[in-house]
């Protein structure tokens, strides 16, 4: 049997000794297939599901093709979304730990610009970014790509749905014709095609099967009537799995919206993603539900791309997708890193042409249950165990998370284990704690001092 080892790569020590302390020891198969070839300098192009270790792959390809001594943008990574690009700059940063004075910098839209005209004046070695945002910053002259060696387009066939067509003509047109290309997609549709071919030169193709796994997935279909009966099936689902963390995927912004608004009047504590939220409104919604402050998150598929969430216990399809890998990556989110998880799906009747194709894929027959009866509705509603708290003060005031940590846990204050997550950006802080000792929490930050400093906080609701 072929070793998964990372130790088998000709990776550079200091890469393989940081990997040991990361606990990353196997690789994953897309990265066994993908990672000889990258590090060979060739072309790839590879298909993986969400979870499947895609980033790892190519940061380890970028990093070991780096030059920390040329100050100058070496790689360029490529998202659809600011908060893919955040969690991919996160473990790029995270893999090049044992590399001295490396500069990782994160250009995206929804933020502003002073900052990143700043950054980039003091240069980089990794760019990691979303396309119009790139683009904005090569029109204006404050990028320059002519030292790059590698290009990564992760998620390419969400960049196309999101019309970043004409960013990336300009982007491929100013990267050097001399770079490696590395194409990373959870799906891999007709539309990504072009790309490729204008990009590759003689590209290794990978497909990691996307398929489920019937140990860690448990997959139910229901039928429904219409979207008032999709929507009470949807409460009866909330209600008997009683599940900590659930995602609702909607096919339509107006879908998603109608949804939240319906179980926030039967009491739900429920959040909307769609790409129509300004930024911040996106970034508090992304963080109340990873940090377990929020119970339920309706979103559409391009909206929840980057969402990285460790566990998450029950993905309900409020539509079948027209697309079987969609419905792949999406179920794909819940029974992640060995955890179980459920996929509920509710279909009608004029959608029996998306259960074939679904069928025909996954190979499986789609056998409708019976909904869980009315009487579930008797059932306690699930309420978030944590609260978070808005603190305004982040990294460009100094607050860490250590000093928050060591304000909250003070004499009079909470304990250690009742703080969970906490976030830190720019300007804010976010910080989960237990629900039932939210207002001792908010009065310790409130009434006292981080760092020496007052810091006005609320809880958010």
């Amino acid at each position: 049997m072929q070793s998964t080892s990372f130790s088998q790569l000709s990776l550079h020590p200091s890469l393989l000794e940081n990997l040991k302390t990361l606990s990353y020891n196997e690789m994953t198969p897309i990265q066994a297939q993908s990672l000889p070839p990258i590090l060979e300098g060739k072309d790839v192009i590879a298909q993986g599901q969400t979870g499947s270790g895609k980033t790892a792959a190519f940061g380890l390809g970028l990093l070991q093709n780096l030059d920390v001594k040329k100050f100058r943008v070496q790689s360029l990574v490529l998202c659809p979304t600011r908060e893919l690009a955040d969690q991919v700059a996160k473990e790029i940063r995270k893999l090049a730990r044992s590399i001295h004075n490396i500069k990782v910098l994160t250009l995206c839209g929804g933020t502003p610009l002073g900052p990143q005209i700043g950054s980039l004046e003091h240069g980089a070695h990794i760019i990691v970014g979303t396309p119009g945002r790139i683009e904005d910053h090569l029109n204006r002259g404050r990028l320059n790509l002519d030292n790059l060696n590698t290009l990564v387009l992760d998620e390419a066939d969400r960049m196309l749905e999101m019309g970043f067509v004409s960013a990336l003509d300009l982007i491929f047109s100013l990267c050097p014709p001399d770079r490696q290309n590395l194409l990373f997609s959870a799906t891999f549709p007709d539309e990504v095609k072009p790309i490729a071919k204008k990009l590759m030169t003689d590209p290794v193709t990978i497909e990691v099967a996307s398929t489920h796994d019937e140990s860690s997935i448990n997959q139910v279909f229901y039928k429904v009537d219409d979207n008032r009966h999709r929507s009470h099936a949807v409460r009866l689902l909330l209600q008997e799995t009683q599940s900590e963390s659930t995602v609702i995927f909607c096919t339509t912004k107006r879908d998603v919206q109608d949804l939240a608004y319906d179980l926030k009047d039967y009491g739900f504590n429920v959040l909307a993603l769609h790409g129509d939220l300004e930024q911040r409104d996106r970034d508090q919604t992304l963080i109340r539900f990873s940090n377990k402050s929020t119970s339920v998150l309706v979103a559409t598929d391009v909206a929840a791309r980057g969402l990285d969430i460790d566990s998450l216990d029950t993905v309900i399809n409020y539509h079948i997708s027209t697309d079987p890998e969609i419905h792949v990556h999406r179920i794909g989110r819940s029974g992640r890193a060995g955890a179980k998880g459920q996929a509920l799906s509710l279909f009608a009747e004029k959608e029996f042409n998306k259960i074939g194709r679904l069928e025909s894929f996954l190979n499986i027959e789609v056998v409708p249950q019976e909904l869980p009866s009315n009487d579930v509705l008797e059932n306690p509603i699930v309420k978030p165990a944590m609260a978070t708290i808005q603190i305004d003060g982040g990294k460009k005031q100094k607050v860490r998370a250590g000093d928050i940590l060591g304000a909250l846990t003070s004499k009079g204050g909470i304990a250690g284990s009742d703080v969970g997550k906490i976030q830190i950006t720019d300007n804010w802080a976010y910080v989960a704690v237990d629900a039932k000792k939210s207002n001792t929490a908010l009065t310790k930050i409130s009434e006292g001092k981080i760092k020496g400093r007052s810091f006005r906080a609320r809880i958010l609701k």
